[in-house]
């Protein structure tokens, strides 16, 4: 594989600034952090980073409302500590990637500073601006994700402007074709900077109906998904109007061309929409975005048949793109508390990253994952995130999978000597990097384990993939490629189970991954409690998606 497509297969490990290491002591982490833990993330068996941003902003949305797309945030750094962080992981052949939020910018940003003050300056049409109806109410019924109307009255212009996030977070108006070129010449800056690929946040919400229309009503049946439950009234509508324009492709397009004159460079793209699986197949298609991920496997089902039928859905509308695949990220519930229910144990811990990575796709693991961290109990009087604040206690937000990481089993986990922008729980002191290095047997340990293990065998990087319909709790498939067929078999509970398996001979089992380990006995697979199976096959499976 060319160096060009390092993306194929890659783990990308996510880091969230704010949380990962403080070196001046002001409680939150920061980019010469990130520097220093280097060599611990490439000694995970990574092959790359993901930076969330660390831009200029007043931070209402911790960063995600960027008020000027080139500057690095005091908060964190400098521009010249991300140089410094850049050349550092190159030099420990780590990929870089960086977050763009190119759908919308913070209120503080210059573009809507001057968009606001009247109808008719330079930048009047910069945003989606909207005049009242009759009543004086917003112009139609769209919603914000973060609660209520997606419309905010700005006295100035005396109309409404378009916010699917938080109010402080304005939507840009991508039908004009001048605010389409500004925020490729932002993205053209990291671009020579150096970077090696890009995570576009919210890529489908970058163009809204022209015509305003209103969304259609859902029913109640349908009301699910990440934390849009009953309890967010986001959930009461089909969001067709407001996002996933067909008027985007072309953008992505652009982008792509971008991206193209940059080799080695790959987009990544954040995908929430009614059919997040086939926007992903669609967003991916030609000449588009390199790879897309959703939240299909972000959710509260932890089932073989909802994977099975997840993973296989996306591969059936796929035409040539490629996938990309997270069960935790910053937006999320850790996935050990998510799917480990009350009591979550190291061995699923290490089994649920190794199912993860055994999938045909990019893989995207956040910070702590390799630490087997819970989700932290953030009180109300701590948290920070304005999306828990909204909806408690019903939805908590998002503070619980942000707390710090705990490098020491001390105050604060050796996070920072000052005081902790979120609390570190006492819990995830004893998952602390330094308590866990010491044991072989540790998750973290595990992790790096299979990690390198992984790395030997090509297979779980770009081989094709063909199911095996087994019953519950058994997640079983092959991937192969001309030279390899490796069958794969996880236990998603912790009982010990036994089935036969359709069609498999001469298989030579694997060992060295640091799991619990299955056997084969002809057809007969037995598996312990959150075991796994890695066997070689002599031959490829007929079925096998390439």
């Amino acid at each position: 594989m060319s160096d060009a497509d390092w993306w194929r297969g890659a783990v990308i490990y996510q880091i969230y600034p704010r949380s990962f290491l403080d070196t001046n002591g002001d409680g939150v982490g920061d980019l010469p952090g990130i520097i220093e833990r280097l060599d611990y993330v490439a000694g995970l068996g990574v092959d790359a980073i993901w930076i969330a941003p660390f831009y200029r902003s007043p931070m209402a949305d911790f960063g995600y409302d960027i008020a000027d797309y080139r500057s690095v945030d005091p908060l964190f750094g400098t521009l010249a500590d991300f140089e410094r962080l850049l050349d550092k992981a190159h030099a420990l052949k780590l990929k870089v990637m960086i977050d763009q939020v190119p759908s919308h910018t913070s209120v503080e940003h210059t573009w809507f500073r001057a968009s606001r003050e009247s109808r008719d300056n330079p930048k009047a049409d910069w945003y989606v601006w909207a005049e009242p109806r009759e009543d004086g109410t917003a112009p139609n019924n769209w919603l914000s994700i973060f609660g209520g109307p997606a419309w905010k009255w700005e006295p100035r212009r005396q109309q409404y402007y378009l916010h699917n996030f938080l109010t402080q977070q304005p939507d840009l108006n991508f039908h004009n074709p001048v605010v389409r070129a500004a925020v490729l010449d932002d993205i053209r800056f990291w671009l020579d900077k150096g970077v090696d690929g890009l995570r576009l946040d919210a890529i489908n919400f970058c163009f809204h109906d022209a015509q305003l229309r209103d969304n259609p009503p859902k029913p109640a049946s349908e009301r699910t998904g990440r934390g849009f439950s009953a309890d967010n009234p986001y959930a009461y509508q089909y969001h067709i109007y407001n996002n996933t324009r067909p008027e985007n492709l072309a953008f992505l397009e652009q982008i792509r061309a971008l991206l193209d004159r940059y080799p080695g460079v790959a987009a990544l793209g954040e995908i929430s929409a009614e059919d997040s699986l086939a926007t992903i197949a669609e967003y991916t298609r030609g000449k588009r975005l390199h790879m897309g991920y959703s939240f299909e496997l972000l959710t509260d089902d932890f089932s073989a048949a909802y994977i099975r039928e997840t993973v296989s859905r996306l591969d059936a509308q796929m035409d040539g793109g490629w996938p990309c695949w997270a069960i935790s990220n910053h937006d999320v519930e850790r996935v050990l508390s998510r799917w480990g229910g009350n009591a979550p144990s190291a061995p699923l811990a290490n089994l649920l990253t190794a199912m993860l990575c055994a999938l045909r796709g990019t893989i995207c693991v956040y910070q702590g994952e390799e630490l087997g961290l819970t989700e932290a109990d953030v009180p109300y009087e701590a948290l920070r995130d304005p999306f828990g604040i909204a909806f408690w206690p019903q939805f908590k937000g998002r503070d619980g999978c942000r707390t710090p990481m705990p490098w020491q089993a001390q105050v604060h986990g050796g996070f920072t000597d000052g005081t902790p922008w979120l609390p570190v729980p006492k819990e995830h002191l004893d998952l602390a990097v330094a308590v866990q290095n010491g044991n072989p047997g540790s998750t973290l340990n595990g992790f790096r384990t299979f990690m390198h293990w992984r790395r030997a065998h090509p297979a779980l990087r770009t081989g094709a993939t063909a199911f095996i319909d087994t019953p519950e709790p058994v997640l079983a498939f092959t991937r192969s490629t001309d030279i390899e067929t490796l069958l794969v078999a996880f236990n998603l509970s912790g009982d010990s189970t036994a089935l036969e398996l359709p069609q498999v001979d001469r298989a030579q089992a694997l060992q060295g991954h640091g799991l619990r380990e299955g056997t084969l006995a002809g057809n007969r697979l037995q598996l312990p409690g959150y075991g796994a199976l890695f066997a070689k096959l002599d031959h490829r499976p007929a079925g096998a998606t390439p």
